[in-house]
């Protein structure tokens, strides 16, 4: 989506667009887009100075999805709940304290609130049937509307970085929650310390370090190709280093993506952490890791819109019957690796995921990583449930892209996702089984 200029919506230049992005210092909504309003489907306001949208919005017949981020609203405008057909609702990095029940769409399905002040949630949200991802991370909430537990669609919900001093009971039985983040609230605090203070790995002296070429960027830091200097300054060897960024992100706080990067310690199916580093001028985080193999690439991209939830392939992506099973089998032994560890990754999701293309793969970005308790079993096997059904999603992508005979196996494979995908929770398998059942199936 391009964005456009306020010329050219005045001058009636797009007219038929059903895309419209403004990011021009907005401090009124133009009233020329409702010129727009038999085709205008996805409208983003996102960067303005917008504290109000007006009454008559829901003439926008046709709007789907409504970003309105980094603008300084203080209340999510209450005549959203009245635009008929629209379904995401973006207002990341406002001011937002209050969130009223009239201002939630009856067909809201994808909710993003994001770094605000809310410390309350109307219980409608529990009325909204058709909602699947919901993100909350950095507010000041203490609860969820207990009205929540008939979300049965919900599948991808952030809560980290608020103020939850438990969670609540019905959470961890949603029959289709995959994707769970909950790192930065009171109730966790003692064990993420201990995470950063007891880290498995040496510390790193910033000045061993010469940095080169920004490999990557995401919400949480920047990961550049670096050199690992010996004291006489000759270089060592080439890793990549990975500096935090102090905001909020859609997931969660970046030193606390740390802290689970550090625990996790050495496997095979994880991108090894070299050390932390120490003495940045700046004080800045950051981790050492290993430097990839440029064969690797990611398995998949992220959601889309549409898609809300689920990755989206290269259309003529295909993998043989032995790779895609070696990724499946590689990243549940990383996973089963990680809640034995007392972590849950959060964002198990093939686009966090590389691959070499002959079935090795590892699994990176620990933005949504949450901890958890490994002394009561019944709960520890609870969290790693939700994350057996992000890989049942998974497994089961991998399942529609593999070149395989009809045959048992490929029955058996079939019977694996459906009962990773079980939406009794107590019913699915945990990694342990999964994985003795994907090592049968390779042989």
């Amino acid at each position: 989506m391009t964005t456009a200029t306020l010329d050219s919506l005045r001058a009636g230049q797009l007219a038929g667009a059903r895309h419209l992005k403004l990011a021009c210092g907005l401090t009124e909504f133009p009233r020329e887009i409702f010129d727009l309003a038999d085709t205008l489907e996805v409208l983003d306001l996102s960067g303005n100075a917008l504290t109000s949208l007006p009454d008559d919005l829901p003439r926008l017949h046709r709007l789907r999805i409504l970003f309105a981020s980094q603008n300084p609203f203080t209340e999510l405008p209450r005549m959203l709940g009245e635009c008929a057909a629209l379904s995401m609702v973006g207002f990341k990095s406002n001011r937002i304290r209050h969130v009223p029940a009239s201002a939630l769409p009856a067909q809201l399905r994808w909710l993003i609130l994001t770094d605000n002040d809310i410390d309350t949630l109307p219980p409608e949200l529990g009325e909204r049937p058709h909602l699947q991802k919901l993100m909350l991370a950095g507010n000041r909430l203490r609860a969820l509307p207990e009205t929540m537990a008939a979300c049965s669609r919900l599948e991808l919900l952030r809560i980290s970085a608020n103020q939850f001093d438990a969670l609540p009971g019905w959470l961890l039985s949603l029959p289709r929650l995959a994707w769970l983040a909950y790192a930065g609230n009171p109730f966790n605090a003692a064990r993420e310390q201990a995470a950063m203070t007891n880290a498995p790995v040496p510390d790193i002296a910033w000045s061993t370090l010469a940095l080169g070429q920004t490999l990557g960027e995401g919400a949480s830091g920047v990961i550049h190709r670096a050199t690992r200097l010996l004291k006489d300054g000759h270089p060592l060897d080439a890793v990549a280093v990975k500096l935090f960024k102090g905001a909020v992100t859609s997931d969660g706080l970046p030193d606390l993506e740390m802290a689970a990067c550090l625990q996790a310690g050495q496997h095979p199916n994880l991108i090894p952490v070299l050390g932390k580093i120490a003495g940045h001028p700046l004080d800045e985080h950051g981790l050492v890791m290993a430097l990839i193999d440029p064969a690797f690439s990611n398995l998949a991209g992220p959601p889309s819109l549409d898609s809300c939830t689920r990755d989206i392939y290269a259309a003529d992506v295909r993998f043989d019957w032995h790779a895609a099973l070696g990724i499946a089998r590689g990243i549940a032994s990383a996973a089963q690796h990680l809640h034995a560890r007392g972590i849950m990754h959060g964002d198990l999701y093939a686009h966090n995921i590389l691959h070499d293309g002959a079935g090795h793969a590892l699994l990176g970005d620990f933005g949504a990583a949450s901890f958890h308790g490994v002394d009561d079993d019944a709960r520890a096997q609870a969290f790693e449930r939700i994350e057996v059904r992000a890989f049942g999603c998974l497994l089961e992508e991998l399942a529609q892209r593999a070149i395989y005979a009809a045959d048992a196996k490929g029955d058996a494979l079939a019977a694996l996702v459906r009962e990773c995908l079980n939406e009794s929770v107590a019913a699915r398998p945990l990694f342990k089984a999964i994985i003795e059942r994907l090592e049968l199936l390779l042989a």
